[in-house]
């Protein structure tokens, strides 16, 4: 007899079967899965009639990717979010509710530190869910393969070249050689042929994801070197065939989505590599010789 695959009981449980099922879905199906990794906070509340309007599907294509999943239907699924909501409803999900009702109860009259305050309280909350939702096991993998790497490369572009500039500035600090790819002038495909087996590429890419991240992911895993990801969704093109996903969700105040959990999340990755090498700081010459004068 066919043994029946075992039971999902947990929503991280189905978030990692989606991620293994999500190039056999359906187009549907994929909206779906999307869908839920994204918006796993209101699951919980949300009725099947909701799911299926927002993603733009009859509720019968819900159930199905319900049953997918080995769940009897929605209400089913459903309850797994439904046990875990005192801890799954994000600081940042219950933010933008606030964050909706003071723009309505200003009705245009906040002044530029409301503004300040606002954009403030949001990287907060944003922190706070990053910190609850940082898997652990995923981060140590992500820096074990940075101190092997025998050389570190890093992409990142549009939103993301802030965070892949600064992963290049403080991995400097290492004795690997690191390379920006910054596909200035479509010089991407050239750069990525100095990308050798056993390499590590860090890629910063989130939704709508740039192409030239994409294609230099396809590249540097055909040339033999390993992948990190920092992306929003295990589902994610650059996440399919990482080594290690770090996976980060940015509050957006105003509209506007920020950079702060994702610089915080590059900052630790640096920190945690530097502690794992050992790492002594290094004042520059020109720092010391200023010192030396300023002694004398």
């Amino acid at each position: 007899m066919r043994t029946p695959p075992p039971a999902i009981t947990t929503v991280d449980e189905l978030l990692k079967k989606i991620s293994a099922d999500y190039e056999k879905l359906s187009r549907q199906l994929k909206v779906i899965a999307n869908y839920v990794e994204r918006h796993r906070d209101h699951l919980a509340l949300e009725r099947i009639q909701d799911v299926a309007e927002r993603c733009e599907v009859q509720p019968s294509a819900v159930i199905r990717f319900a049953k997918h999943f080995g769940f009897s239907g929605y209400s089913e699924m459903q309850k797994i979010f439904r046990e875990g909501i005192a801890q799954q409803i994000a600081p940042s999900r219950n933010y933008q509710a606030r964050i909706r009702q003071v723009i309505d109860t200003a009705q245009g009259r906040l002044s530029s530190a409301d503004i300040a305050h606002e954009f403030i309280g949001g990287s907060i909350a944003g922190m706070q869910e990053l910190q609850r939702d940082l898997h652990s096991s995923a981060f140590t993998a992500a820096v074990d393969l940075l101190a092997e790497a025998p050389s570190v490369w890093i992409l990142g572009t549009r939103r993301s070249y802030a965070v892949a500039a600064y992963l290049a500035y403080a991995l400097q600090h290492t004795d690997k050689p690191v390379h920006q790819v910054t596909a200035i002038g479509s010089m991407h495909e050239g750069q990525m042929r100095g990308v050798k087996p056993g390499d590590v590429v860090i890629a910063v890419s989130f939704a709508p994801y740039a192409e030239e991240t994409q294609f230099c992911c396809e590249t540097a895993l055909a040339r033999g070197a390993r992948l990190i990801a920092i992306t929003d969704s295990r589902m994610s093109p650059v996440a399919r065939d990482a080594s290690a996903v770090l996976l980060v969700q940015e509050s957006s105040t105003f509209g506007f989505r920020s950079l702060t959990n994702t610089m915080c999340l590059a900052q630790s990755l640096f920190i945690a590599l530097a502690y794992h090498l050992e790492l002594d700081y290094q004042p520059s010459s020109s720092s010391s010789s200023r010192s030396s004068s300023e002694l004398a």
